[in-house]
Protein backbone atom coordinates (compact mmCIF):
# COMPACT_ATOMS: atom_id res chain seq x y z
CA UNK A 1 0.00 0.00 0.00
CA UNK A 2 0.82 3.93 -0.74
CA UNK A 3 -0.23 6.98 0.81
CA UNK A 4 1.05 9.41 -1.41
CA UNK A 5 3.44 10.10 -4.04
CA UNK A 6 6.11 13.37 -4.30
CA UNK A 7 5.79 15.19 -7.75
CA UNK A 8 9.02 15.25 -9.51
CA UNK A 9 9.76 17.42 -12.98
CA UNK A 10 6.91 16.03 -15.54
CA UNK A 11 7.76 12.70 -15.74
CA UNK A 12 9.08 11.32 -12.79
CA UNK A 13 6.70 10.27 -9.72
CA UNK A 14 8.61 8.44 -6.50
CA UNK A 15 6.17 6.93 -4.37
CA UNK A 16 6.48 6.12 -0.75
CA UNK A 17 5.76 3.30 0.91
CA UNK A 18 2.83 3.44 4.16
CA UNK A 19 5.65 2.64 6.49
CA UNK A 20 7.94 5.28 8.26
CA UNK A 21 9.22 8.22 5.89
CA UNK A 22 12.66 9.67 7.36
CA UNK A 23 12.60 13.18 7.09
CA UNK A 24 16.82 13.39 6.25
CA UNK A 25 19.15 16.38 5.87
CA UNK A 26 22.36 16.06 4.08
CA UNK A 27 25.99 18.34 5.04
CA UNK A 28 28.22 18.82 2.19
CA UNK A 29 26.21 17.41 -0.86
CA UNK A 30 28.31 18.18 -3.39
CA UNK A 31 31.11 15.88 -2.85
CA UNK A 32 31.12 12.45 -4.11
CA UNK A 33 29.88 10.67 -0.95
CA UNK A 34 27.00 13.62 -0.92
CA UNK A 35 25.52 12.89 -4.56
CA UNK A 36 25.81 9.21 -3.94
CA UNK A 37 23.81 9.84 -1.20
CA UNK A 38 21.14 11.09 -2.90
CA UNK A 39 21.29 8.61 -6.05
CA UNK A 40 20.45 6.15 -3.20
CA UNK A 41 17.75 8.08 -0.90
CA UNK A 42 16.11 8.99 -4.12
CA UNK A 43 15.14 4.97 -4.92
CA UNK A 44 14.44 4.89 -1.00
CA UNK A 45 10.94 3.82 -0.11
CA UNK A 46 11.11 4.81 3.41
CA UNK A 47 13.40 8.47 2.94
CA UNK A 48 12.61 12.08 1.99
CA UNK A 49 15.74 14.30 1.51
CA UNK A 50 14.65 17.38 2.70
CA UNK A 51 17.28 19.79 2.83
CA UNK A 52 20.47 19.55 0.89
CA UNK A 53 23.35 22.13 2.04
CA UNK A 54 26.35 23.77 0.46
CA UNK A 55 27.75 27.24 1.14
CA UNK A 56 29.72 27.55 -2.41
CA UNK A 57 26.98 26.45 -4.33
CA UNK A 58 23.80 28.18 -2.31
CA UNK A 59 20.46 28.42 -4.64
CA UNK A 60 22.41 26.00 -7.21
CA UNK A 61 19.61 23.06 -8.36
CA UNK A 62 21.00 19.59 -7.60
CA UNK A 63 20.37 18.81 -11.00
CA UNK A 64 23.08 21.17 -12.43
CA UNK A 65 25.82 20.01 -10.49
CA UNK A 66 24.71 16.38 -10.88
CA UNK A 67 22.55 15.98 -14.28
CA UNK A 68 22.14 12.01 -13.30
CA UNK A 69 19.12 13.16 -10.66
CA UNK A 70 17.81 15.27 -13.00
CA UNK A 71 13.73 15.02 -12.62
CA UNK A 72 14.94 13.00 -9.43
CA UNK A 73 15.89 15.06 -6.73
CA UNK A 74 14.41 18.04 -7.28
CA UNK A 75 16.15 20.38 -4.83
CA UNK A 76 18.70 23.32 -4.34
CA UNK A 77 21.85 23.57 -2.35
CA UNK A 78 21.00 26.02 0.61
CA UNK A 79 22.96 27.15 3.42
CA UNK A 80 23.74 24.78 6.70
CA UNK A 81 21.06 26.10 9.44
CA UNK A 82 20.99 24.72 12.41
CA UNK A 83 17.33 24.74 12.81
CA UNK A 84 16.09 23.65 9.16
CA UNK A 85 18.55 20.76 9.80
CA UNK A 86 16.90 20.36 13.47
CA UNK A 87 13.26 19.69 11.73
CA UNK A 88 15.23 16.48 10.26
CA UNK A 89 14.73 13.26 11.70
CA UNK A 90 18.15 11.98 10.54
CA UNK A 91 21.07 14.18 9.48
CA UNK A 92 24.11 12.54 7.35
CA UNK A 93 27.15 14.86 7.19
CA UNK A 94 29.23 14.20 3.77
CA UNK A 95 31.89 16.84 4.44
CA UNK A 96 35.85 16.80 4.58
CA UNK A 97 36.94 15.58 8.15
CA UNK A 98 36.70 18.57 10.77
CA UNK A 99 33.78 20.17 9.42
CA UNK A 100 30.99 17.74 11.89
CA UNK A 101 32.39 18.00 15.26
CA UNK A 102 31.95 21.72 15.03
CA UNK A 103 27.69 21.55 14.07
CA UNK A 104 27.22 17.99 15.14
CA UNK A 105 26.83 18.94 19.36
CA UNK A 106 24.23 21.66 18.43
CA UNK A 107 21.83 19.36 16.06
CA UNK A 108 21.98 16.09 18.51
CA UNK A 109 20.73 18.54 21.51
CA UNK A 110 17.69 18.78 19.18
CA UNK A 111 16.99 15.23 19.32
CA UNK A 112 17.88 14.98 15.48
CA UNK A 113 19.90 11.93 14.70
CA UNK A 114 23.65 11.97 12.60
CA UNK A 115 25.45 9.77 10.65
CA UNK A 116 28.74 10.97 9.61
CA UNK A 117 30.75 10.04 7.02
CA UNK A 118 34.08 11.76 7.64
CA UNK A 119 36.37 10.57 10.41
CA UNK A 120 35.74 12.90 13.06
CA UNK A 121 34.13 10.43 15.70
CA UNK A 122 36.01 6.95 14.54
CA UNK A 123 38.76 7.06 16.67
CA UNK A 124 38.66 6.36 20.23
CA UNK A 125 41.77 8.17 21.15
CA UNK A 126 41.15 11.73 21.09
CA UNK A 127 45.04 12.02 20.48
CA UNK A 128 45.73 9.69 18.23
CA UNK A 129 42.67 11.37 16.25
CA UNK A 130 44.59 14.63 16.69
CA UNK A 131 47.85 13.30 15.95
CA UNK A 132 47.11 12.01 12.41
CA UNK A 133 44.66 14.68 11.24
CA UNK A 134 46.52 17.74 12.40
CA UNK A 135 43.74 19.56 14.33
CA UNK A 136 42.16 20.03 17.86
CA UNK A 137 39.00 17.89 18.43
CA UNK A 138 36.08 20.40 19.03
CA UNK A 139 33.87 17.35 20.09
CA UNK A 140 35.65 14.69 22.77
CA UNK A 141 32.62 14.26 24.72
CA UNK A 142 30.39 13.12 21.64
CA UNK A 143 33.40 10.82 20.77
CA UNK A 144 32.58 8.14 23.34
CA UNK A 145 28.73 8.26 22.73
CA UNK A 146 29.15 7.51 18.87
CA UNK A 147 28.61 4.37 17.42
CA UNK A 148 31.12 3.08 14.70
CA UNK A 149 28.80 1.92 12.11
CA UNK A 150 30.27 -1.41 10.12
CA UNK A 151 26.80 -3.62 10.24
CA UNK A 152 28.15 -6.79 10.52
CA UNK A 153 30.02 -6.39 13.56
CA UNK A 154 28.23 -3.50 15.39
CA UNK A 155 24.12 -4.32 14.21
CA UNK A 156 22.59 -4.18 17.65
CA UNK A 157 24.45 -0.82 19.20
CA UNK A 158 24.26 0.95 15.64
CA UNK A 159 19.92 0.13 15.80
CA UNK A 160 20.38 1.82 19.38
CA UNK A 161 22.60 5.03 18.57
CA UNK A 162 22.24 8.60 18.29
CA UNK A 163 25.73 9.04 16.26
CA UNK A 164 26.96 6.51 13.94
CA UNK A 165 30.56 6.92 12.21
CA UNK A 166 30.42 5.36 9.29
CA UNK A 167 33.61 3.59 8.52
CA UNK A 168 35.89 4.85 5.87
CA UNK A 169 36.21 2.83 2.42
CA UNK A 170 39.50 1.17 3.74
CA UNK A 171 39.11 0.54 6.60
CA UNK A 172 35.26 -1.45 5.67
CA UNK A 173 37.23 -3.66 3.49
CA UNK A 174 39.58 -4.83 5.58
CA UNK A 175 38.03 -5.55 8.46
CA UNK A 176 35.22 -7.65 6.63
CA UNK A 177 38.19 -9.80 5.33
CA UNK A 178 39.82 -10.17 8.37
CA UNK A 179 36.78 -10.44 10.60
CA UNK A 180 35.90 -14.31 10.60
CA UNK A 181 39.71 -15.15 11.24
CA UNK A 182 39.95 -13.26 14.13
CA UNK A 183 36.99 -13.59 15.97
CA UNK A 184 37.99 -17.75 15.15
CA UNK A 185 41.00 -16.92 16.76
CA UNK A 186 43.12 -18.98 13.92
CA UNK A 187 45.48 -16.48 12.69
CA UNK A 188 48.58 -14.88 14.02
CA UNK A 189 47.29 -11.25 15.27
CA UNK A 190 51.12 -9.78 15.11
CA UNK A 191 51.24 -10.42 11.31
CA UNK A 192 48.68 -9.25 9.57
CA UNK A 193 49.39 -7.21 6.18
CA UNK A 194 46.72 -5.33 3.89
CA UNK A 195 47.05 -4.62 0.48
CA UNK A 196 44.36 -2.08 -1.04
CA UNK A 197 43.97 -0.46 -4.00
CA UNK A 198 41.37 2.28 -4.46
CA UNK A 199 39.58 3.65 -7.24
CA UNK A 200 40.18 7.99 -7.35
CA UNK A 201 36.78 8.86 -6.39
CA UNK A 202 38.19 8.00 -2.93
CA UNK A 203 40.72 10.87 -3.18
CA UNK A 204 37.13 13.17 -2.89
CA UNK A 205 35.83 15.62 -5.46
CA UNK A 206 38.35 18.59 -4.47
CA UNK A 207 40.98 20.04 -7.90
CA UNK A 208 44.27 18.27 -7.35
CA UNK A 209 46.89 17.65 -10.27
CA UNK A 210 47.28 14.47 -9.26
CA UNK A 211 44.12 13.49 -10.05
CA UNK A 212 44.08 14.55 -13.23
CA UNK A 213 43.31 12.25 -16.10
CA UNK A 214 46.76 12.03 -17.45
CA UNK A 215 48.04 11.56 -14.11
CA UNK A 216 46.50 8.60 -13.33
CA UNK A 217 45.53 6.96 -16.37
CA UNK A 218 47.47 4.04 -17.53
CA UNK A 219 49.38 3.73 -14.27
CA UNK A 220 49.54 2.57 -10.89
CA UNK A 221 51.14 3.09 -7.26
CA UNK A 222 51.30 2.97 -3.76
CA UNK A 223 51.10 5.68 -1.59
CA UNK A 224 51.08 6.92 2.12
CA UNK A 225 53.27 3.20 2.26
CA UNK A 226 54.89 4.83 5.56
CA UNK A 227 51.52 5.68 7.02
CA UNK A 228 48.06 6.43 6.18
CA UNK A 229 45.61 8.09 8.45
CA UNK A 230 42.82 5.17 8.19
CA UNK A 231 45.65 2.70 9.89
CA UNK A 232 44.78 3.69 13.68
CA UNK A 233 40.84 2.91 12.51
CA UNK A 234 41.53 0.11 10.90
CA UNK A 235 43.65 -1.44 14.28
CA UNK A 236 41.23 -0.02 16.62
CA UNK A 237 38.60 -2.41 14.56
CA UNK A 238 40.71 -4.99 14.31
CA UNK A 239 41.50 -4.77 17.84
CA UNK A 240 37.85 -4.75 19.00
CA UNK A 241 37.08 -8.17 16.78
CA UNK A 242 40.07 -9.95 18.00
CA UNK A 243 39.76 -8.84 22.01
CA UNK A 244 43.60 -8.39 21.71
CA UNK A 245 46.05 -6.33 20.18
CA UNK A 246 47.47 -6.58 16.35
CA UNK A 247 50.14 -5.47 14.34
CA UNK A 248 48.75 -4.33 10.95
CA UNK A 249 50.65 -3.37 7.90
CA UNK A 250 48.51 -1.48 5.49
CA UNK A 251 49.59 -0.44 1.88
CA UNK A 252 46.84 1.57 -0.08
CA UNK A 253 47.65 1.96 -3.67
CA UNK A 254 45.48 4.33 -6.22
CA UNK A 255 43.96 2.78 -9.22
CA UNK A 256 43.51 4.00 -12.71
CA UNK A 257 39.62 3.65 -12.37
CA UNK A 258 36.73 6.29 -10.89
CA UNK A 259 35.23 3.99 -8.06
CA UNK A 260 36.34 0.88 -6.46
CA UNK A 261 38.08 -1.02 -3.87
CA UNK A 262 40.33 -4.40 -4.10
CA UNK A 263 41.79 -5.67 -1.22
CA UNK A 264 44.38 -8.28 -0.32
CA UNK A 265 45.14 -9.52 2.87
CA UNK A 266 47.53 -11.85 4.39
CA UNK A 267 47.57 -13.73 7.58
CA UNK A 268 49.35 -16.73 8.77
CA UNK A 269 47.17 -19.35 10.17
CA UNK A 270 47.90 -20.61 13.59
CA UNK A 271 46.33 -23.78 12.72
CA UNK A 272 46.13 -25.41 9.26
CA UNK A 273 42.99 -27.60 9.75
CA UNK A 274 40.67 -24.62 10.09
CA UNK A 275 38.74 -25.03 7.11
CA UNK A 276 38.85 -20.82 6.36
CA UNK A 277 35.87 -21.58 3.13
CA UNK A 278 33.22 -23.10 5.77
CA UNK A 279 34.51 -20.39 8.58
CA UNK A 280 33.64 -17.20 6.12
CA UNK A 281 30.64 -19.00 4.81
CA UNK A 282 29.29 -19.40 8.47
CA UNK A 283 30.15 -16.51 9.45
CA UNK A 284 28.76 -14.04 6.34
CA UNK A 285 25.70 -16.48 5.57
CA UNK A 286 23.16 -14.04 6.56
CA UNK A 287 24.59 -10.80 6.09
CA UNK A 288 22.97 -9.49 3.25
CA UNK A 289 25.75 -7.60 1.59
CA UNK A 290 28.38 -9.57 2.25
CA UNK A 291 28.92 -12.86 -0.74
CA UNK A 292 31.70 -15.39 -0.15
CA UNK A 293 32.14 -16.46 -3.29
CA UNK A 294 33.08 -20.11 -4.03
CA UNK A 295 37.32 -20.90 -3.05
CA UNK A 296 39.23 -20.22 -5.65
CA UNK A 297 37.18 -17.25 -6.46
CA UNK A 298 39.05 -13.91 -8.18
CA UNK A 299 36.44 -10.82 -7.41
CA UNK A 300 35.98 -8.17 -9.58
CA UNK A 301 35.52 -4.44 -8.61
CA UNK A 302 33.23 -4.20 -11.53
CA UNK A 303 30.75 -7.15 -10.15
CA UNK A 304 30.04 -4.25 -7.10
CA UNK A 305 30.00 -0.98 -8.48
CA UNK A 306 27.06 1.36 -7.56
CA UNK A 307 26.32 -1.45 -5.39
CA UNK A 308 26.19 -2.19 -1.49
CA UNK A 309 27.90 -5.78 -1.45
CA UNK A 310 31.14 -6.46 -0.57
CA UNK A 311 32.54 -9.74 -2.24
CA UNK A 312 34.93 -11.82 -0.45
CA UNK A 313 37.23 -14.87 -2.27
CA UNK A 314 39.51 -17.42 -0.17
CA UNK A 315 42.77 -18.76 -1.34
CA UNK A 316 45.29 -21.45 0.44
CA UNK A 317 48.34 -21.09 -1.79
CA UNK A 318 49.92 -24.69 -1.72
CA UNK A 319 47.29 -25.23 1.29
CA UNK A 320 49.60 -24.24 3.74
CA UNK A 321 49.61 -21.72 6.44
CA UNK A 322 48.98 -18.51 4.55
CA UNK A 323 45.79 -17.31 4.11
CA UNK A 324 44.61 -14.73 1.22
CA UNK A 325 41.71 -13.16 1.11
CA UNK A 326 40.53 -11.22 -1.48
CA UNK A 327 37.85 -8.18 -1.04
CA UNK A 328 35.89 -5.86 -3.64
CA UNK A 329 33.78 -3.21 -2.46
CA UNK A 330 32.82 0.14 -4.18
CA UNK A 331 34.43 2.29 -1.81
CA UNK A 332 31.31 5.42 -2.71
CA UNK A 333 28.81 2.84 -1.82
CA UNK A 334 30.01 0.13 0.86
CA UNK A 335 32.90 2.13 1.52
CA UNK A 336 30.55 5.14 2.22
CA UNK A 337 27.27 6.25 1.50
CA UNK A 338 25.40 2.71 0.81
CA UNK A 339 26.74 1.75 3.98
CA UNK A 340 25.62 5.38 5.58
CA UNK A 341 22.13 4.35 4.67
CA UNK A 342 22.62 0.60 6.14
CA UNK A 343 22.80 2.13 9.23
CA UNK A 344 20.07 4.16 8.81
CA UNK A 345 17.64 1.57 8.81
CA UNK A 346 18.86 -0.06 11.09
CA UNK A 347 18.09 3.16 13.62
CA UNK A 348 14.74 3.69 12.26
CA UNK A 349 14.23 0.02 12.72
CA UNK A 350 13.64 -0.40 8.85
CA UNK A 351 14.65 -3.33 6.84
CA UNK A 352 18.10 -3.42 6.46
CA UNK A 353 17.82 -3.85 2.55
CA UNK A 354 15.84 -0.71 1.73
CA UNK A 355 17.00 0.71 -0.56
CA UNK A 356 19.73 -0.91 -1.54
CA UNK A 357 19.23 -3.73 -3.43
CA UNK A 358 20.51 -2.74 -6.96
CA UNK A 359 23.55 -4.86 -7.77
CA UNK A 360 26.73 -4.29 -9.17
CA UNK A 361 26.60 -2.41 -12.82
CA UNK A 362 28.12 -4.80 -15.52
CA UNK A 363 30.11 -3.76 -17.71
Amino acid sequence: MFFGYYRRPKRFWIFKSEAMVVKVGIVGGTGYTGAELLRLLAAHPNADVVAITSRAEKGVAVAKLYPNLRGVVDLDFVEPDIDMLASCDLVFFATPHGVAQSTVPAIMATGTKVIDLSADFRIRDIAVWEQWYDQVHAAPELVEKAVYGLPEYNRSAIADADLVACPGCYPTAVQLGFMPLLQADCVDTSDLIANSASGVSGAGRQASVANLLPEVSDSFKAYAASGHRHQPEIEQGLTDMAGKSVDLTFVPHLLPINRGIHTTLYANLTDPSVDVQALFEQAYASEPFVDVLPAGSHPETRSVRGSNYCRIALHRPGNGRKVVVLVVEDNLTKGASGQAIQCMNLMFDLPENAGLTAPGMVP
